[in-house]
């Protein structure tokens, strides 16, 4: 079986196992959060030995270049020497400038960066709480247009991280971050070409990143933005997103609700799916951004193909639960 080197200790691979899993058998914290190769947040450097492509898969090349490597599916065929990334260029820390309640379970974090931050709305950060634990959250913010970073944070039962944002986190709060990392932004080049957007929950929080972003860079074809949510408090921002799309004639907001009650004037009532399909009908040539519940992420992504959209079109972000029962976000 492989060893693992950490520093001076050694610790020896069971079968099958991950690099991540080895570790905290023999009880090294390691930080993670996504544990399926998406969020980064257990990134490590290979000292010696060879971690396999998988582990590099969706690295940036500067990263891959350095050895960087996700331990969480690291499943080494040989013995490995690791170490904790170097965290220039890869950590960085903020300060909360301002605390919003954007309904009865989201939060708005925006943060003033103590270095620039090279990133595109749309992507996400990996926050580290005051407990250590590690969460990922998209940027909602335009590079360009918005001076601090932002965030959408929802409350979950028992959450360590959601929970310190929304009860305890206070304006002037210093927070480290990892990133950003993801691929699910605006790029110019085709500013005709039409937009869908669908999410649910906090899945508006990077699509409303790209569509403003989408916009300050002149897109000038039809945007149209579906939100949808069980009930219609369960929803935020219609209010600005309404304004946007009255001062913006190619950007269409469409709010969607499952539950009728309390339901707004100009509100969709029923499944987001089923209203986005009916609107829309074919979406060939469309460019397609999907984020939020994995389960309507993956069942847009294949009725958006099938309605034309091209694969290289469709860019999603599920938003994963945390795979460990003891730290929910």
């Amino acid at each position: 079986m492989p060893e693992i080197r950490l520093g001076d200790s050694l610790y020896s691979c069971g079968n099958g196992e991950t690099v991540l899993e080895c570790l905290e058998r023999h009880g090294v914290a390691i930080p993670s959060s996504c544990r399926s190769g998406v969020c980064q947040t257990c990134l490590m450097r290979a000292l010696s030995g060879d971690p396999g492509s998988l582990a590099k898969q969706g690295l940036r090349e500067t990263l891959q270049a350095q050895n960087y490597f996700m331990s969480c599916v690291c499943r080494p065929a040989e013995n490995l020497g690791v170490a904790l990334p170097d965290q220039a260029g890869l950590r960085t820390r903020g300060r909360i400038v301002e605390k919003t309640f954007l309904n009865e379970r989201i939060v708005r974090l925006r943060y003033a960066m103590d270095t620039p931050v090279d990133y595109r709305a749309g992507q996400f950060m990996n926050l580290i709480g005051p407990l250590g634990d590690v969460r990922s959250y998209s940027l909602v913010s335009v590079p360009g247009v918005d001076e601090f970073l932002e965030f959408h944070i929802l409350l979950l039962p028992g959450g360590r991280v959601s929970g310190w944002a929304y009860t305890q986190a206070a304006v002037g709060d210093e927070s480290e971050m990892l990133g950003p990392h993801g691929a699910c932004f605006y790029v110019g080049g085709r500013p005709e070409q039409p937009m869908l957007l669908a999410g649910t929950g906090t899945g508006l929080a990077p699509l409303y990143g790209i569509v403003r972003d989408a916009l300050s860079q002149g897109h000038t074809g039809p945007i149209h933005l579906y939100h949808g949510a069980l009930k219609a408090s369960a929803l935020y921002l219609v209010d600005e997103l309404r304004a946007m799309a009255a001062t913006h004639p190619n950007f269409n907001y469409v709010p969607c609700v499952f539950h009728p009650e309390g339901a707004a004037e100009g509100m969709q009532i029923g499944d987001i799916k089923r209203i986005v399909l009916d609107r829309e009908g074919g979406v060939a040539g469309w460019r397609v951004f999907l984020c939020g519940d994995p389960e309507l992420v993956r069942e847009l992504q294949r009725a958006c193909f099938k309605a034309g959209a091209g694969l290289r079109d469709i860019l999603a972000d599920s938003f994963l639960p945390n795979r460990s029962p003891s730290k929910p976000a």
